[in-house]
């Protein structure tokens, strides 16, 4: 009975030595706290905020399956390397057309959530002025999930990834260089 009472005692001595500390110092708790744009795990600030607007056309494009969009977001200099060292299965931005034009072919009620992990603003030294260097890193998690018509009726396909858009700044807004 007795040390049952004491370990209270001695929680709320631990709890108000901590709160005394942070008096002392001059800090809070809620003073560190940082503040994130809402289902993202970005710091909320106007840059981020434009980023994600910017990631979010996108998501919804590819939702709608809206090609001209997605391409309209697309850097004329899109490049996408393939998963082995042959470059036939590259992609630039005269393949992509096509490329997302097949992706959508015979998909149905296109579900693509986004979670916004990391933001990373790039600064990067130019040796041609005719090129953007500067980047801007987008890591997100998708989960994307679609029907998908077949010979033997429609099926549901589901996948949760993690991928990167790399995006350069365009005017007021971005273009994507890579991660379609």
């Amino acid at each position: 009975m007795k040390t049952s009472m004491i370990a209270p005692l001695a929680n709320f001595g631990r709890a108000l030595a901590c709160a005394a500390c942070l008096v002392l110092t001059g800090t809070s708790a809620v003073g560190c706290a940082t503040h994130f744009i809402p289902n993202t795990d970005v710091e909320d600030t106007s840059e981020h905020r434009r980023v994600v607007a910017f990631c979010e056309a996108y998501r919804k494009g590819v939702e709608r399956k809206d090609v001209p969009t997605l391409l309209g977001m697309a850097s004329p200099s899109y490049y996408e390397e393939g998963p082995n060292a042959d470059a036939s299965d590259d992609l630039d931005y005269a393949g992509l057309k096509s490329y997302l034009t097949n992706r959508f072919e015979g998909a149905n009620n296109i579900r693509y959530e986004v979670r916004y992990r990391r933001i990373t603003f790039e600064k990067r030294k130019c040796l041609r002025s005719d090129v953007k260097c500067d980047r801007v890193l987008v890591d997100y998690t998708y989960s994307g999930s679609y029907r998908l018509g077949t010979k033997d009726g429609e099926k549901w396909k589901s996948t949760v990834e993690e991928n990167r858009l790399e995006l350069v700044p365009h005017g007021e807004t971005f273009l994507i260089v890579t991660g379609m």
